[in-house]
């Protein structure tokens, strides 16, 4: 069986990076490991909420994940597969394990207090199962809609007497793992109106899609031992399960589609690399350093799914500016060649120029300053008394004929043995006037990028 594994969203909004988590966990763990065979990778729309479901938050889902770099090799839409979900029910109910449920949510919710007051567990009691088919028919005439439910394999003989059944798997992250089947209610599958909840639709895909592997976040570690119970009452076979921690914020709050703050298409505008939103969103919560990688290959070499901590990982942004810094210091030309041509780098200067500044710029775009400062005019910065006389003596020297590597040391050693100057003292105001920072790349290598002709413009 050939390794394929899903990637689920719900096209309700802009993924953010804590989604991109899951999504990269099943794309390193199919296609990137060392050694590993070429496995599947399949985008799964669920997109059977048709009222917040669009198709421009698929496509963007689809924009992002390739900008990262994944692109899948099947893509689906459970919208399109309403027929397989009808089919699977219809098995389901002929088995006797889909039953017909009429309580309104008030009156369940009244059912579970009365059973916290008494100290018992809050789990649906299978009152709709002692139904009789004249009573189901009373409440259908009173204009009740029923909503199904999966009969959980909890018990021997007698539905109202469970027990304890556990459901195990040895999980690709956290190692063994159960779940006790009784300790649940019976799961809601289809609601009154006859749509499906995430369950159904989520287990017959995998199963009708071949899914061996399932990597996700451990809020769905109970929700596995009810998909276990529901593959095999389906007959499919039981994917290989992983569970791993979750992505927060540095305050520990869940990241939610609806802020947007930390979307991948918002971190994408605001100028981050893919390879440090990647980075930090596999190594996170992980053993070892969090280190920027420089593709998906090498990402993959990383992953360890087992050296994954239990606790919560935490997004911390500051980690986020510091890989896209370390990768954006070491691009080489031939990646920002656009984006320099855009900002009026001239070609044949990009290479100086973007070896010259790429130690100053924390994201690809910083560099715009520094092409305005070189090639346009740097703001002018406000000399004292002592160094604009130094600054008018010091242009004096400039060396003559065209400027090149050697031309700083040489204007700087001149001016040294004319005024006596030395260190931050002879430095500063030659920076300050050249580019109006008073730090930033080495003068050596942008002194031959502004030329002869815009250094004598900036004479104080």
């Amino acid at each position: 069986m050939t390794l394929t594994v899903r990637f689920a969203p719900s096209p309700t909004g802009y993924i953010h990076i804590g989604n991109l988590r899951p999504a990269l966990f099943n794309w390193l763990y199919a296609k990137e490991r060392s050694g590993a065979a070429q496995g599947r990778f399949v985008l799964r729309y669920d997109d059977t909420d048709a009222g917040r479901s669009t198709r421009a938050f698929a496509d963007a889902i689809a924009q992002d994940l390739e900008w990262i770099g994944i692109v899948p090799d099947l893509v689906v839409r459970q919208s399109e597969r309403i027929a397989l979900y009808d089919r699977a029910a219809a098995t389901l109910k002929a088995k006797g394990l889909l039953y017909p449920c009429y309580e309104t949510p008030d009156e369940l919710e009244r059912k579970r207090k009365r059973q916290m007051a008494r100290g018992l567990p809050p789990v649906y009691g299978r009152d709709a199962l002692r139904l009789t088919e004249g009573e189901r028919a009373a409440l259908e005439a009173e204009g009740r809609r029923p909503h199904w439910r999966f009969l959980l394999p909890n018990f021997k003989g007698d539905p109202f007497a469970p027990q304890r059944t556990d459901i195990g798997w040895n999980d690709l992250v956290r190692g063994p793992l159960t779940v006790d089947l009784a300790s649940l209610s019976d799961p809601v599958l289809m609601r009154e109106d006859g749509t499906y909840l995430y369950t159904l639709p989520s287990v017959v895909d995998d199963g009708e899609l071949g899914i061996s592997h399932i990597i996700r976040g451990d809020d769905h570690v109970t929700n596995s031992g009810v998909q276990i119970a529901l593959f095999e009452a389906l007959d499919y076979a039981v994917p290989t399960l992983g569970h791993h921690n979750l992505l927060t914020t540095i305050d520990g709050e869940g990241l939610s589609k609806r802020s947007g703050a930390l979307s991948i298409r918002t971190l994408r505008q605001d100028g981050y690399e893919p390879m440090a939103i990647a980075s930090l969103a596999v190594l996170v919560g992980a053993a070892g350093a969090i280190e920027p990688m420089g593709d998906l290959a090498a990402l993959g070499a990383r992953l360890d799914l087992a050296a994954i901590s239990a606790s919560n990982a935490k997004f911390d942004p500051a980690e986020l500016d510091r890989l896209n810094a370390e990768l954006v210091h070491a691009l080489p030309t031939e990646r920002v060649a656009g984006q320099l041509a855009d900002m009026g780098v001239p070609s044949e200067e990009a290479d100086a120029f973007w070896l010259a500044v790429r130690g100053n710029c924390a994201k690809v775009a910083d560099a715009a300053q520094w092409a305005r400062i070189v090639f346009d005019a740097p703001d002018r910065a406000e000399l004292g008394g002592d160094d604009a006389a130094f600054l008018a003596q010091a242009f004096d020297l400039l060396p003559d004929g065209p400027l090149g590597p050697q031309s700083w040391q040489a204007w700087t050693g001149a001016v040294k043995a004319a005024t006596g100057r030395k260190g931050r003292a002879l430095f500063a105001p030659l920076r300050l006037a050249l580019t109006g920072r008073d730090h930033g790349p080495e003068l050596a290598a942008l002194l031959p990028l502004i030329g002869r002709e815009r250094v004598l413009a900036r004479r104080p």
